[in-house]
This record gives structure tokens, C-alpha cells and sequence, in this order.
């Protein structure tokens, strides 16, 4: 095994931690960038002016009435940017646009003494509009040809040769909505500037150094003048990836133009309707099966819809498009995508990143395939996984595939699944008005960013002369676990108690240039970083303990706070005697680490290559009960087998994955976005702006037995004590979830029917797939007619 793999003996990795910040969260005493704002005096409040049009050009801001309100100190617009008036990294995006593209775009920004005087100020402002024409949806994108980026495939094989000799072609077109990323803390940036002019900003984001960098071209300043900090977040799942600068952007120019710090934190109204989802993808495609179910080719169109500016649409479509083989080996493919541009909120990194959408392409097509096939759904994903030897539809070999069957065995096992298919059987012949459903599905998730450059983390580590250890690296908390898993991963490098290292927030002057915490990446990366940082700090020590124990540098030993060596039994000493006898030797006991991850080659032209350092794979066993005359479901029960390698921290990786199973069933069954599609003064609108009218996963969505396991014996070579990410993968797991609605809606019809389920299959769409099923069922019976409700038509997954 590797060296960056390798455990030391008693290692503080691997074992069951609690969140570093648990007891703070759960007592209201962790600070969050907006509680800062509350401590720092004479602050400033900023509130946005926003269209009320879908697509309009701005033809003159009148700012007079707002900045004779009581409290208004300034309203910021374009002519006050002494930089580049752009707030992405793509050109398309500017902080104060001369077109409005969306409903809610904010066109300028008052700052006032608070935030009801900032929010009286922007209502005051006169903003002249002429209206423009709007594409709110995909399918208004597609019937105009509006697109926006580079259209990219992906393609092995030839396609229509594999679909000419197929036994049997299924086409269709699968279309499932985005998801509102909903983090409990909204947005938010406190921004201050002093006495030299040195910027310092406080921002609830996922990638510093890109604040930093958008911070430096709006203000027209270099890097060093700028210092962004991001203390913690209350959740990002990617949507604090990017979208974030624009408001840290705001309150920069606002401290810089008034002297005072200057807060942005939006509500959640605000959140909601200003800043980017998850894509939403139409898809159209036609599978070949072989007259044994093989899948032999596949083709499809995948369109995004990618909102008005490109943002991270085209990542997001080139990992969509790298997913949509999930766990299964298909000899010829032909995908061809493209990004939709819209007059929406510019879509954006969500967990997953375009990978849920590629999957959720291929479960769909195996789940309606497989009883026009005359195979159990089961039968038909277990026929096609990948076995050792192939390769991905991008060229990159599929490494330990038989972990795949693996935790498949696993988890039909532990779920007994083949006992309660027939016991589900039975309850669904003796009830004509509940049905329930069983589905097994795998996921093999690709873990590092495409771009190859952004694989790579820093670290600082500083050790004192008491033995106390401080730790900066460049990856962002925003609940995940990731500082809990770097003060383990330094403890064990170190060999001292886990109560000795503390970690400090994560900003741009202690570790610069540094990757979003994204991608799943997070722990692999920046746990390198520290890793080799102290590393080096233990290799200095080490010598200075052989001085003191007589023994040789490479025979000494640091464990739990205590340094021995080998073949010396009678003397030891203690971690904190080291460090103060290295420092009176004048030994260097801090040090910067770095990581860049090994092996990785990408085209991003032909897509084709090595992207990704391994495969986090799993499976789930998801088993519903349906309700005939409501459409609702309860998950009755969950079991999942997921491979988190050797876990650096289970407690943390459990959580991990039922967070990610619950937010992926709350993208399915769930989250239904819904825009003004009209045409009145409206059109464009978001209508699910909040928690009444957006509806979000709860206690009673859990599962009634939720029961997760961790692959055992499952050390990954080459990653850092074996782990694996464990971010992003279990979203995808929630596909068993809406594999079994399907399941159990076809229960209400007749054998070997072909259920279309739209996504998200909220109560409603599941209400008329059911009658879509009792219909066939009179159909088939001869009874049509007697007790039927005519279906409302979806245009969903049609």
C-alpha cells in the first residue's frame, strides 16, 4: 500500500467522531457570517433593486427619491464599479446589468442604516424597463434555438449500427425539473476595509480564492490587497460555490465607496428567487436491448436548462454526460449535449454536479424498460453492470467493478429483498387501494474535478512549543464533516490526541489559490495537503527525538501524544518535550503542505480520458407503500451498502450518506420548481419562493427503518488512509426510492406494462400514473369505463 494510504498504529482516523462544531450547532453558539455583522459597529445593510420582468433592457435608474429616505446613504450602480463590471468567470455576468435576463435580477443596490430603511430605499428607486421577449422554460430554448456554450459528446462505438442490430428499440423523452438548494443560511458577506485600504470579506462561500479573484477585477486591485474569509456555512451543496461572489462583490464596493463595513445577507424570498438550482434536463433517446436484455447501444440529447448565463452549466453537462452509464457497460453510445439559455436564474452547481442528471437518464430508461422486456427490474441492472477489464464510454478503465456486484450482493442480502418481494406480492393482491413497491439500484460516481487543474490543495500547519497544533487548509465547513476529518487525519499524521489540534477558518492570506470545496474532493485533496504538512513536521521532530532517546531518527515512533523509539524501551518522552526541545534547537515546526492528485488526464474537446482518481460506488433497497386515491407514499424502508473505502471518520460518513439518500428523494418525489410560464406581467416568476409554496423533505419522509452499512475491506490505494468521498455519491442512491413508486404504480396495473413516472413524482403525478395504470387494468379486464378518472396528460418523461 501507498504511503499516502497507509494507517499508522492507533490511528485517529477511522474512528466514530462527532461534527467538530455538533455542541456548537446544537446550542446556538456557532457564528455564522451574518452573526458577525451583529458585532461589528456602524455596519451597513445593502438590499437589491430587482426587475420585475422576465427579459428587459434597463433604460435609465433613478436613485433621487430613494436617497431622500431617511437612512439611505447611497444606491450602487454600474457607474460606481471602478473595475470590470462582472461578477463570473465567464464574461456574461455582470453585477449591474443593462439587460435584465430574469424575474428578481437585481439591477442596482441600496445601502442604508438598516435593512428596513435599505428595503424602503430600493422600493424608491425608478427603474425605466422595456420589456423584451422571454424563454422561460427548456422547451422555449429548444423551439428557439437558444443555446448558450460550447455543445459537447460523448461516444464510443457505432450507435446506430448497435441500435440497427438491436432485438428490440425503445425510444423516449425523459424531462425532470431542477432543485432549490435550500441551505438554512442564506447568502451572505460582511465586507470592511482599513486604515491601508486592505479589503477583508467574510462571505458564506465555498471557494475563496475565486471570491477573491472576482473581488480583484471588480475593484480593479490585485489579489493581495483582497483577503476573503469563510468562517463556516450553514449549507451550500453547491450553490455557494459561485453564486456567492456577485454579493461579496456588493459589499466590497460598498465598504470601499463608504468607508463603513457594509452587510449583504439575503432573506429567504430573496435567496430563493435570485440565485441559481440545480439543472433541469430534457432528454430524448432511443436504447437497443439484445433478445437477452443486454443493453447494446444507446443515444441521446441531453439539453440543460442552463438559466441566462453560463455560470458552471458547461462542467455540469460534461459530468452529466460522464454518467450516464452509471454502473452499467454500454457498447455503443452516441450522447450529444447541449446548455439551454433561459430567462431564469442562471442553474448551477448543486451536489452531484450534472451526475444525478446523467444517471437518472439511464435508471429511467432500465425502469420502464424492463417489463416491456419481460425481465424484473432487478434482473435487467444486474444483467448489464460493468465487469473488470471494460471501460467507461470515455475511455477511462472501470478499477475494481466487482466491488459493483459486490455491494449489490450485499445489500440484497442484508435487505432480504427476495423474501419481501414476495411478501409484497401478497399484500398487493389482497389490496386494491394500497399498493407497495421494492427496488434495488446501484451508482458508480466518478470523484475529481474534470478540470484537471482544480485538483490540487494547500495547508499550513503550525505546531507550538506546548505540543498544541493549529491547522489552516483550503477546503470551506459547510456542514459536511470535512474540518472534523482534517483535525483527524492531522492527528493521526502527528500522533497526538485529537484534542490537541485545533483548526482555524478557512482564508485566502494563510492558504492561497486554492479549489472550490466541491466535486466530492474535499477530504482527498486538502487531507493530502495537511497530511504532507505535518509530514514534515514530524520528520524534523523525529530527529530531535532521537537525540533525545539515543536512537536512530527513522526508529522513532509518535503515537497518542507520546514519542518512543524503537529497540529503546526504558526512556520516552512526550509530544509537547519535543516540540519545545526542536524549538530551542532552532527547529522549523510549521509547515505548508500540498497535494495534487496523480493520473488524472482530460480532453475536454473530445471527452475523452483518465478524469476521475476512482469510483465511489452503492446500492439501496428502497420498499413504499402508495396510497390509490392521494398519490402520497411512505417509505416504509431503506437499506443501504455504500463504499466509503477505509471511512476517515464513519460517524461522519453515515450522516453523510442519509443526509444525501433524503435530499435526493426530496429532488424525485418532492421539490416541484414551478415558474409564471404565462403571458402576463408576471411571466417569469418564480411561484415556489418559499417554504409554504416549495415543498422539502421532513420527518415524515424519513424512512420508518433506515439502515446504512459501510463497505467493509475496502481501502482505496492511492488515496489518503484509504479513504473515500463520501459527499456527493448517496444522492443518486435515492433512485431506489423512485424505482420503487414505479414499482408500486405499476402494481395498480397490468403485468408487463410500462410505467412512465414524471420527476418529480410528487403525490399529484403519482395520483394520475396510478389512474394511468387502473386504466390499463379495465383496459385489460374488459371493464374500462366502470370506475375510471380520466388522467390529466403529463408532459413529463413522456
Amino acid at each position: 500500500m501507498s504511503h499516502l494510504s497507509q494507517r499508522p498504529a492507533s490511528p485517529a482516523v477511522g474512528r466514530p467522531e462527532p461534527h467538530e462544531s455538533a455542541r456548537l450547532h446544537a446550542t446556538g453558539q456557532a457564528l455564522y457570517t451574518d452573526d458577525l455583522s451583529a458585532r461589528t459597529p456602524h455596519v451597513l445593510t445593502a438590499w437589491p433593486v430587482q426587475s420585475p420582468h422576465a427579459h428587459a433592457l434597463v433604460r435609465s435608474i433613478s436613485t433621487e427619491a430613494a436617497l431622500a429616505l431617511p437612512k439611505v446613504l447611497r444606491v450602487l450602480t454600474a457607474e460606481d464599479v471602478p473595475g470590470i463590471n462582472d461578477c463570473g468567470v465567464k464574461d456574461d455576468e455582470p453585477l449591474f446589468p443593462s439587460e435584465a435576463m430574469f424575474h428578481g435580477h437585481a439591477v442596482a443596490w441600496v445601502l442604508a442604516e438598516d435593512q428596513e430603511a435599505a428595503r424602503a430605499g430600493a422600493a424608491a428607486v425608478k427603474v425605466d424597463y422595456q420589456v423584451l421577449p422571454s424563454l422561460v422554460t427548456v422547451a422555449d430554448a429548444i423551439a428557439a434555438g437558444s443555446f448558450q456554450g460550447l455543445p459537447k459528446t460523448v461516444s464510443r462505438g457505432d450507435v446506430d449500427a448497435g441500435l440497427a442490430s438491436a432485438h428490440t428499440v425503445f425510444s423516449g423523452v425523459t424531462e425532470f425539473s431542477g432543485q432549490e438548494h435550500f441551505y438554512l443560511e442564506t447568502q451572505a458577506a460582511l465586507a470592511t476595509v482599513d486604515e491601508g485600504g486592505q479589503v477583508f470579506v467574510q462571505s458564506s462561500t465555498q471557494h475563496p480564492s475565486e471570491a477573491q479573484e472576482i473581488l480583484a477585477h471588480v475593484l480593479a486591485r490585485p489579489y493581495h490587497e483582497i483577503t476573503v474569509q469563510s468562517l463556516r456555512m450553514g449549507g451550500g451543496f453547491g450553490g455557494k460555490e459561485m453564486q456567492s461572489h456577485g454579493f461579496a462583490a456588493i459589499a466590497a464596493l460598498g465598504t470601499l465607496l463608504t468607508g463603513r463595513p457594509v452587510r449583504v445577507r439575503l432573506n429567504r424570498t430573496l435567496d430563493m428567487t435570485m440565485t441559481g438550482k440545480r439543472h433541469g434536463f430534457h432528454t430524448s433517446w432511443d436504447a437497443g436491448f439484445s433478445s437477452d436484455g443486454t443493453l447494446l447501444a444507446l443515444k441521446a440529447q441531453l439539453t440543460s436548462d442552463g438559466g441566462w448565463c453560463l455560470d458552471l452549466s458547461e462542467a455540469v453537462l460534461a459530468r452529466a454526460l460522464c454518467h450516464v452509464d452509471n454502473a452499467y457497460f454500454i457498447e455503443h453510445v452516441e450522447l450529444r449535449g447541449r446548455v439551454g439559455k433561459t430567462n431564469k436564474t442562471s442553474q448551477t452547481a448543486f451536489r452531484g454536479f450534472g451526475g444525478p442528471q446523467g444517471m437518472l437518464l439511464i435508471e429511467d430508461i432500465l425502469g420502464r424498460s424492463a417489463p416491456l422486456l419481460g425481465l424484473a427490474p432487478e434482473e435487467l441492472r444486474r444483467k448489464n453492470f460493468y465487469r473488470e477489464g471494460q471501460n467507461t464510454p470515455y475511455g477511462m478503465p472501470v478499477r475494481h467493478a466487482d466491488r459493483i456486484t459486490t455491494i449489490w450482493e450485499q445489500v440484497l442480502q442484508r435487505s432480504d429483498f427476495a423474501e419481501r418481494r414476495r411478501e409484497i406480492d401478497r399484500f398487493n393482491a389482497a389490496h386494491a387501494h394500497q399498493k407497495r413497491g421494492l427496488a434495488i439500484t446501484p451508482v458508480k460516481f466518478g470523484i475529481s474535478f474534470n478540470l484537471v487543474a482544480f485538483n490540487q490543495a494547500g495547508a499550513l500547519v503550525h505546531v507550538y512549543k506546548d505540543g498544541s497544533v493549529l491547522i489552516n487548509h483550503g477546503g470551506t465547513e459547510m456542514g459536511q464533516g470535512l474540518h472534523t476529518k482534517m483535525l483527524q487525519v492531522a492527528a493521526t499524521a502527528l500522533g497526538v490526541p485529537l484534542h490537541t489540534v485545533r483548526l482555524a477558518p478557512t482564508r485566502t492570506d494563510k492558504v492561497p489559490n486554492t479549489s472550490a470545496t466541491a466535486a466530492s474532493s474535499g477530504s482527498d485533496l486538502n487531507g493530502g495537503a495537511v497530511k504532507n504538512a505535518c509530514e514534515q513536521i514530524r520528520d524534523r521532530m523525529a530527529a530531535v527525538a532521537g537525540g533525545m532517546l539515543g536512537a536512530s531518527a527513522g526508529d522513532v515512533r509518535f503515537a497518542n501524544g507520546e514519542v518512543t523509539a524503537l529497540g529503546v524501551l526504558e526512556r520516552s518522552c512526550t509530544f509537547a518535550e519535543v516540540a519545545i526541545k526542536a524549538y530551542l534547537q532552532r527547529v522549523q515546526l510549521w509547515a505548508a503542505g500540498f497535494y495534487r492528485t496523480e493520473g488524472l488526464h482530460w480532453n475536454p474537446q473530445t471527452m475523452q480520458g483518465e478524469p476521475f482518481k476512482y469510483f465511489a460506488c452503492g446500492a439501496a433497497v428502497a420498499e413504499v407503500e402508495l396510497d390509490r386515491f392521494t398519490g402520497n407514499y411512505t417509505q416504509r424502508r431503506v437499506d443501504i451498502v455504500h463504499d466509503a473505502g477505509d471511512s476517515l471518520s464513519p460517524m461522519i460518513d453515515i450522516g453523510q450518506i442519509e443526509g444525501g439518500y433524503v435530499q435526493g428523494v426530496g429532488w424525485l418525489t418532492l421539490e416541484d420548481l414551478r415558474w409564471d410560464e404565462g403571458t402576463g406581467p408576471n411571466r417569469g416568476r418564480l411561484l415556489t419562493s418559499s417554504a409554504s409554496t416549495y415543498k422539502l423533505p421532513s420527518f415524515s419522509e424519513m424512512p420508518e427503518v433506515f439502515n446504512v452499512h459501510l463497505l467493509e475491506h475496502a481501502a482505496e490505494e492511492g488515496a489518503v488512509y484509504g479513504s473515500k468521498a463520501v459527499g456527493e455519491p448517496p444522492i443518486m442512491l435515492a433512485f431506489s426510492a423512485r424505482e420503487a413508486i414505479r414499482d408500486a404504480i405499476g402494481a395498480f396495473g397490468p403485468a408487463g406494462r410500462s410505467v412512465t413516472l414524471a420527476s418529480p413524482a410528487t403525490p399529484e403525478a403519482v395520483f394520475w400514473a396510478i389512474e394511468e395504470s387502473l386504466q390499463a387494468a379495465a383496459f385489460a379486464d374488459g371493464t374500462l369505463g366502470q370506475e375510471t378518472v380520466s388522467p390529466v396528460p403529463s408532459t413529463l418523461g413522456q
